[in-house]
């Protein structure tokens, strides 16, 4: 039986309630501390892995029991837990949110610690209750018999009366209460209409950080949260099961634009690619550089282009470069960079700008939609991601609104988690591919 690294899954009841503040808070103050400490993220999330890799140096994967075969998800989890003295997993919404995947396989922070056998930290936003908060308690470490509550956080702490009802409540059922937060407003991160401003654009984020240890380190007993943290177990993982990737590399040299506008890329998809041998290559659309020329494939990720749709339009060199290199090489766009593939994005001012013109669809911010969920694709023809019918699972998040003012063959076929009829998805024209579906891994479970 392989032994992970100790560690915990940091979770709550609801979105909300403070994880990532509690997160990143015992991220930074155990790094300060000396700790070897690496982070992981439950579920598909760009933004929360960087502000990990920024709090304690090292990388930090995604871990989805949806989206991921099981052998994956372990194989991640165990290259994040090498030679880490302690893994902190910052869960997504409530600790039992899911879809309809069956047991193990719901995309929940309660699957990932069950799978792992990390214990969970609890985090509770106490604001507007105090006895009842050991209700929610007992009700998280009953209702899933895979999971163990190992200790719990208080958050929004209105006054010493406060924390002392609900840590007395709470700690009659047996669970220690190890820390409680005062509330504390000037200590938060920046948001914009995806979640949270990158980490790579939030100004004094190491300040910030280390402010986020201070509190941490004052209300909750560090000591207690390691102690609490549980040595995880993979029970039937195969030298096999190392070597299993995400995503086959697309190509042996792959072109990635990389900047403000195009940041989301997972970070395991990236490192399966190297570790098969593909060769990296980094440009910037912002600064106006087009596709290196010695590439044979480029990837446009998601981002926010729709903040900088004046730049790009104006970003000649690169929608000329990319204009050629389609000519005779692939070239695929996920979310974002397929809104920049189209022929135009208009921003949430109503202004149109002009785009590489390579698909056929026009995009705008001026109007917007909520697509959020799941999707079990199937490629529609073979390509640079697999043979025509291969299976694909990722996630959908934006808020644009398409018109297709030219009709082009689609990319794939997706459904939902929840058995919706597979619909036609993104577009493909020539070498160019493109889709608002994340790519997560392929197959599923």
């Amino acid at each position: 039986m392989d032994r992970l690294a100790h560690g915990l899954v940091i979770a709550a009841p609801r979105s909300g309630s403070g994880k990532t503040l509690l997160t990143l808070g015992l991220m930074r103050a155990f790094k300060n501390a000396g700790f070897k400490v690496t982070g992981a993220k439950c579920g598909p999330d760009y933004i929360d892995p960087a502000f990990h890799a920024a709090a304690t140096g090292q990388q930090s994967f995604n871990l989805d029991s949806f989206a991921m075969p099981p052998s994956l998800l372990t194989s991640l989890a165990l290259e994040t837990a090498k030679d880490s003295d302690l893994v902190l997993c910052e869960g997504l919404m409530g600790l039992f949110d899911g879809v309809p995947g069956g047991e193990g396989h719901s995309g929940s922070s309660a699957d990932v610690a069950a799978t792992l056998d990390w214990p969970v930290l609890l985090i509770l936003d106490i604001s507007g209750q105090s006895q009842t908060a050991a209700a929610l308690v007992k009700g998280c470490a009953t209702f899933d018999p895979r999971i163990k509550i190992a200790g719990v956080v208080l958050n929004r702490v209105g006054s010493e009366r406060h924390r002392a009802l609900v840590t007395g409540a709470i700690e009659a059922l047996g669970i220690k209460v190890l820390g409680a937060l005062p509330r504390a407003e000037a200590i938060r991160l920046p948001e914009r209409h995806l979640g949270l401003v990158q980490a790579s654009e939030t100004a004094g984020l190491d300040a910030l950080l280390d402010a986020m240890a201070q509190f941490i380190s004052t209300h909750v007993d560090l000591k207690a949260v390691r102690a609490c943290a549980g040595e995880g177990s993979l029970s039937s993982f195969t030298q096999r099961d190392r070597e299993v990737l995400a995503l086959p590399p697309p190509g042996q040299k792959i072109a990635i634009a990389r900047d403000e506008a195009f940041s989301f890329l997972y970070p395991h998809i990236l490192s399966g690619w190297r570790k098969r041998g593909a060769e990296i290559t980094f440009f910037s659309p912002l600064a106006n550089e087009g596709p290196p020329q010695d590439c044979n494939i480029c990837w446009l990720p998601g981002g926010y282009p729709e903040l900088h749709a004046g730049r790009l339009a104006a970003a000649t060199r690169f929608l000329s470069g990319l204009q050629d290199f389609a000519q005779t090489r692939p070239v695929h766009g996920e979310c974002g960079g397929f809104m920049v593939l189209g022929q135009s994005l208009t921003d949430k001012d109503g202004h149109e700008h002009r785009m590489a013109g390579l698909l056929g669809g026009d995009f705008s911010f001026a109007t917007r939609k909520l697509h959020l969920g799941y999707r079990d694709a199937r490629l529609a023809s073979s390509g640079p991601l697999g043979a025509k019918d291969t299976r694909l699972r990722g996630h959908e998040f934006h808020y644009a609104t398409t018109v297709d003012s030219e009709r082009d063959a689609p990319f794939a076929f997706v459904r939902d988690a929840y058995g919706s009829p597979e619909q036609a998805s993104g577009a493909r024209r020539g070498n160019v591919t493109g889709s608002f579906f994340h790519v997560i891994a392929a197959g599923g479970n």
